[in-house]
């Protein structure tokens, strides 16, 4: 095999330091999924970081600064601390079942959406003892069916429930939740994933054993890092456990965080230092503050629907600020609002299992603006099917 030589003294190919040549920067969207987000230009410029090894000092510090951050948000105490992952939400979630059950434990997992049925899910993946209350997509849980489940089997000594349903929005009561776990000497795991940080829930104040979470929704950061919080002696306990799972050992992981002070395996740097921005500005909003925003550019939202004839899924007092499930006029499809939305600039996201065929969602969560809201209202009435409906004057 013959192999070109370089001649000695060339240079060698020097790194990209502009924008590649021709390259057009795409059009803004304005993402109305619930996450990845519209994320602040202050958050994104944060991605160009240095170059930074995992291993050094530097990291060390940012790490550090993001997992006390991430604690901070989640209202937790003295005594709480969080594992910072690379991965998503789920990733959190699983890595809380698949740590904090014991092996003479199990799970009672509440059902009443997509994501409390991947709780129930991921404990099957790893054998674990498990019991399924289901509710129904969007209908409240149940709190009196939960304690006789707790009554009637003492092994499952872990109860969990997503805080927001995102197949439907839905909100469940967390605090009700723990303190019937607390009861009956139960911990509970919480899926904080597209609610933390905009919706009123702490670690402390509501009795949470584990909460796991997610950078880029309600945080506003970028995608790539998850997070899990809980007592440190809860995080200790975890240590002893037999590992169900290598990479996702929340053992492993509290071992090399807080003792060894560095990241078990190599982490997404660049979405550290878009994450340490975000909480940044998440903590200077404040949870209400963000709640505030969100919640007005619901209302904005949601008045605009209705007016244009869409019913919502939940009555008020069961909604999200961060999400609104939205009904399907007759004779209007997803694929018909979906394709002329994102030309003009708007991603919506498809409804999930029972709801996928009648509805779809519509996030408030991220950067946006009253404008991009107003925006997206001009341009849903705009769609042709749509203006057609109106035309021949809608149902309502």
């Amino acid at each position: 095999m013959t192999r070109t030589l370089r001649p000695s003294g060339a240079a060698l190919p020097g790194p990209v330091v502009g924008p590649v040549a021709g390259a057009v920067a795409p059009p803004r969207l304005v993402l109305m999924n619930p996450g990845p987000v519209v994320a602040d230009e202050r958050v994104r410029a944060a991605l160009a970081g240095p170059d930074l090894c995992h291993r050094e000092p530097e990291f060390t510090a940012l790490m550090d600064r993001v997992r006390d951050r991430v604690t901070r948000i989640c209202g937790g105490g003295p005594e709480h601390t969080s594992l910072i992952l690379t991965g998503s939400g789920t990733a959190a979630v699983e890595a809380t079942i698949a740590s904090a059950v014991p092996a003479d434990g199990g799970l009672l997992a509440l059902d009443n959406g997509h994501y409390g049925e991947r709780m129930y899910e991921i404990a099957g993946a790893y054998g674990l003892r498990r019991r399924r209350l289901e509710f129904g997509w969007g209908r409240p849980l149940d709190l009196a069916a939960v304690e006789r489940a707790l009554v009637a089997d003492p092994a499952l000594s872990h109860v969990s429930v997503v805080h927001h349903e995102t197949s439907t929005g839905m909100l469940n009561d967390i605090a009700g939740i723990a303190r019937i776990a607390r009861r009956h000497g139960r911990e509970v795991v919480v899926d904080a994933v597209s609610s933390v940080g905009a919706e009123d829930l702490g670690v402390e104040r509501d009795g949470i054993d584990w909460l796991a979470g997610s950078a880029n929704k309600c945080l506003e950061g970028m995608p790539g890092l998850s997070f899990v919080t809980a007592r440190r002696v809860a995080f200790a306990r975890v240590t002893g456990h037999p590992p169900r799972s290598y990479s996702l050992d929340l053992g492993r992981h509290y071992t090399a965080q807080e003792t060894a002070r560095a990241p078990a395996f190599t982490p997404a740097v660049p979405a550290f230092y878009a994450f340490d921005a975000a909480l940044e500005l998440a903590l200077a909003e404040g949870v209400a503050g963000r709640a505030a925003r969100y919640g007005r550019l619901a209302t904005l939202l949601r008045e605009g629907l209705e007016g244009l004839g869409f019913a919502l899924l939940l009555p008020p007092q069961h909604r999200a600020v961060g999400l609104t499930a939205v009904g399907l006029p007759d004779g209007i499809s997803y694929d018909q609002l979906h394709g002329p939305l994102k030309a003009a600039g708007f991603v919506i996201y498809a409804a999930q299992g029972p709801l996928a065929e009648r509805h779809f969602r519509l996030s408030t969560l991220g950067a946006l603006t009253t404008e991009d809201i107003s925006g997206f209202l001009d341009a849903l009435a705009r769609v042709p099917a749509v203006a057609a409906r109106e035309r021949e004057g809608g149902s309502r």
